[in-house]
């Protein structure tokens, strides 16, 4: 576990990145995609859990450009408004950039054939879907990704086995928002979206008051099973 310098595509200054390794030859690459509270205690822990099972993982630092190194807690109430703050600033396709350079980087650790999947949390699971329209990764998931209804459009374009995550109490994507997600999904052939009754968003962070362990356990049991399934 260290952390790791990536130069973005347009080579205009560099930005961190947390990584972690397995012991020997890693099956494959994971980019952990941030949720707004920056790569914090919660997104590291994801990287630790996928490294342990034998993953490369590699959570980069997106809000770079705007605060480098932020970590928040959302159980802080001025904090979890902060985080709303930077997410309003921030550049999604400057983003998907990002996360572009850092598939490459992962690709230029595990050679020619390694596969890179990604897997993102609230704005993260937003960019993991975005991600899976707009890089070649080679499987996606998302939890709780956020106004999923409004990229439908690019949906075709999606050529890799992509997981969505979707608590139906979610606060911050309403049943509306819901089901046009699943109107506009539930018949793509690469596409599945598991349902959580009950659940709120963020059910399935790694620490704190939002955590729901059930639900959780059961969906990066799934996670774990579709990566398995789609990366090795």
């Amino acid at each position: 576990m260290t952390s790791i310098s990536i130069t973005p595509l347009d080579g205009t200054g560099r930005f961190d990145a947390y990584r972690a390794a397995p012991e020997g030859t890693p099956r494959a690459a994971i980019i952990v995609i941030q949720e707004i509270f920056g790569v914090n205690a919660g997104i590291r822990r994801k990287c630790d859990a996928l490294a342990e099972a034998g993953y490369l993982a590699i959570a980069p630092d997106l809000f770079w450009r705007m605060q480098p190194g932020l970590e928040l807690d959302p159980d802080v109430p001025e904090q979890m408004q902060a985080a709303l703050d930077w997410m309003g600033q921030f550049d999604q396709d400057q983003g998907i950039r990002d996360i572009e350079a850092t598939i490459r980087a992962a690709r230029g650790e595990l050679g020619p054939d390694g596969k890179v999947g990604v897997v993102g949390y609230c704005l993260g699971g937003r960019l993991a879907f975005m991600a899976a329209t707009r890089t070649d990764t080679q499987a996606s998931v998302g939890y709780y990704a956020v106004g999923v209804d409004g990229l439908l459009g690019e949906a075709a374009a999606i050529a890799h086995p992509v997981l969505l995550h979707v608590p139906q109490e979610d606060h911050f994507v309403d049943k509306d928002s819901q089901e046009r997600m699943h109107a506009g999904l539930d018949d793509h052939p690469k596409v599945t979206l598991i349902d959580y009754p009950g659940e709120d968003h963020g059910f399935a962070t790694e620490f704190g008051q939002r955590r729901s362990d059930d639900s959780a356990k059961r969906a990066d049991a799934a996670t774990m099973a579709f990566f398995a399934d789609h990366l090795g």
